[in-house]
């Protein structure tokens, strides 16, 4: 059975479901969920018509803003390239890398279908509910580095019982 997460944001609540085919990514997510790791993290990258982006620990820290989506763990997380980035997926964000191994924690979820991105980034899950927050997060203020100017916070992410 596919996990359920609830992620609570500074704009409302998210619950996202991760798929069983992308076990690798699935079992680093609730690694990262389990630690606490992603609780306090913002949204760093928000883009209307596109995506919203998180899960950079650097994005705690105010001063580092230059530095927000530079950071995370020091591993990667091979490819499983199998599903399409239609809106409302949830995807890991990768740098550039032949191997198209996703970043150890950044993820991000698309807020338009972004079919161009397919084949590139692993999808490792959906919106199950919370897509009208994932739409007031994809229109808040943001700088030249589409960077909210007011932090967008996950505040947890917990495990939902289902």
């Amino acid at each position: 059975m596919a996990q359920q997460y609830l992620l609570k944001t500074s704009l409302g609540e998210i619950t996202l479901e991760l798929f069983d085919d992308t076990p690798q990514h699935r079992d680093n997510f609730a690694k990262l969920v389990s630690e606490k790791y992603y609780d306090g993290i913002r949204f760093h990258r928000v883009i209307k018509g596109f995506m919203i982006q998180g899960g950079d620990p650097l994005s705690r820290d105010d001063s580092k803003r230059h530095m927000h989506g530079t950071g995370g763990p020091d591993h990667r997380v091979p490819a499983e390239i199998k599903h399409s980035n239609k809106r409302g997926t949830l995807a890991a964000a990768r740098d550039n890398n032949p191997q198209k191994a996703s970043s150890g924690s950044q993820f991000y979820i698309n807020h338009a279908d972004n079919l161009f991105l397919d084949n590139e980034y692993t999808v490792y899950g959906k919106v199950l509910s919370g897509l009208d927050v994932v739409d007031k997060i994809a229109v808040v203020k943001t700088d030249q580095a589409d960077n909210p100017i007011e932090a967008v916070t996950i505040e947890s992410v917990t495990v939902v019982e289902v």
